[in-house]
């Protein structure tokens, strides 16, 4: 029984002493609301994308590359046009001739000879079985493919920055959510603290709203961190040099599309989807390849032509100067009759690479039909949650209003208010993991559907 005492003795001290210090917003961390430090700066979605768009490094470097193959989708680099050179070279020789005849008499004489030519060249395929046309068409499908390239790097960029935008709205609202959790906390406290001072409460209860007060601003700078995180995967992904700036969202909800249809989100896939069209376009090229390779078949026909300079100066000869000067002109065709079976060879896998890339196709197209369904399954799912859900919230705001005046006029216990504030908490919580998910799926069917550079997110 003295045991007893003196241990509610060291508990009543411990309560005093707590009753004491004033309970402030930040009496658990002793310190300013992290949130509240620095400048905001406020974008919207469309802000975000355009900056991104001018600023990140992947754009930019897949721009470039663009512009590359496009570059390289000319006449000339497929081999259609002449090629014309100019030329010009100079020699010369110098010679000690020594000479002995018969009688046994000798002579020395040298000789000088120089030399200097120049021309222009000029060569022409006309004809190689129809590989040089087949070379043009490959280098324009590999433009396209370029820039097939580029809007699916843009459409990923876009799903991306959209994807953190909206993660980041969500993670603030769950900090206000906590937010809200520990002003709740903090009354309650209050409420124990005066209701202790007159002697209508016990120690316990004023220990367990401590601790409910703490875990709440524990849960609280928790998520101020992982708040922290996305505002710098949103400045990364858009590329800004002060990295750690804060950027909030301008808008603080989610606003859903409720109206996508599934019928012709596959219609619009069929017709632009990225990978699709790349797959598409790969068939195309493996087309070409196999045309290529067959104008082995057929002869070649080349032609070159010129015009020349020549002059030549002789040291020792029956003439001192020689001059060339005019045009040139030749042809030339011909056509292989053996070649070790390479032909036959290279066609039969290029005739594969067709069957391959037809096989492909087939493969895209199925694996996208059940990407939409399981995608289209998923958004479906979570519209029905987010109805019961929304409902679930306005049960648990009447709930905890209902618990928190029954607590003020002392009909109701600490455990249950916290089990009613823990509601409140939970329903809002995955109320926002649903409208999350919803705008998740959203953003997927329309980067599946090849629309999300043209709907408005």
């Amino acid at each position: 029984m003295k045991i007893q005492i003196h241990k509610f003795m060291i508990v009543r001290f411990m309560i005093v002493l707590a009753v004491a210090v004033p309970v402030t917003a930040n009496a658990a961390t002793g310190q300013q609301d992290p949130m509240e430090n620095g400048t905001s700066h406020p974008m919207t979605l469309k802000a975000c994308i355009e900056t991104g768009l001018q600023n990140n490094y992947s754009v930019r470097i897949m721009r470039n590359l663009e512009q590359q193959a496009e570059n390289n989708a000319t006449r000339g680099n497929a081999g259609q046009l002449p090629t014309v050179g100019l030329s010009a070279s100079y020699g010369g020789s110098y010679y000690q001739n020594n000479y002995v005849y018969p009688d046994g008499e000798r002579s020395t004489a040298s000789s000088l000879n120089n030399n200097i030519q120049a021309g222009v060249d000029v060569n022409w395929t006309l004809f190689d079985g129809f590989g040089i046309q087949a070379n043009y068409e490959k280098l324009k499908e590999l433009s396209i493919q370029g820039e097939l390239d580029m809007r699916l790097t843009l459409e990923d960029f876009v799903a991306s920055v959209a994807s953190e935008y909206y993660y980041l709205i969500r993670q603030q609202i769950r900090l206000d959510n906590l937010r809200q959790s520990v002003s709740l906390s903090r009354e309650r406290l209050r409420i124990v603290q005066e209701s202790y001072q007159i002697g209508a409460s016990s120690g316990l209860d004023y220990q367990q709203a401590q601790v409910d007060y703490n875990a709440d601003t524990s849960d609280y700078l928790s998520q101020v961190e992982l708040v922290k995180k996305s505002v710098i995967n949103l400045n990364k992904l858009m590329a800004l040099e002060e990295v750690e700036r804060k950027t909030v969202p301008a808008d603080t909800s989610i606003v859903l599309n409720c109206d996508l249809d599934k019928a012709q989100l596959w219609q619009n896939t069929l017709k632009n989807n990225t990978s699709l069209l790349q797959t598409i376009s790969d068939q195309t090229i493996s087309q070409l390849d196999y045309k290529r390779v067959k104008s082995r078949n057929y002869p070649y026909l080349r032609l070159n032509a010129g015009y020349g300079y020549r002059n030549y100066w002789y040291g020792n000869s029956t003439y001192d100067r020689n001059n060339q000067f005019g045009p040139t002109l030749g042809a030339s065709m011909g056509i292989a009759l053996y070649d070790a079976g390479n032909r036959r060879r290279e066609q039969a896998n290029a005739r594969l690479g067709i069957e391959n890339s037809r096989l492909r196709l087939e493969q895209m197209e199925n694996a996208l039909q059940a990407d939409l369904a399981s995608l289209w399954m998923a958004y479906q799912n979570n519209l029905q949650l987010w109805e019961i859900e929304k409902s679930n919230l306005n049960v648990a705001r009447s709930n905890f209003d209902i618990a928190m005046e029954r607590y003020r006029l002392r009909e109701l216990s600490g455990i249950e208010l916290r089990e009613a504030q823990l509601s409140l908490l939970q329903s809002e919580e995955r109320l926002s993991t649903v409208e999350y998910n919803i705008k998740i799926c959203e953003i997927s069917l329309l980067l599946l559907s090849g629309d999300i550079l043209t709907c408005e997110l």
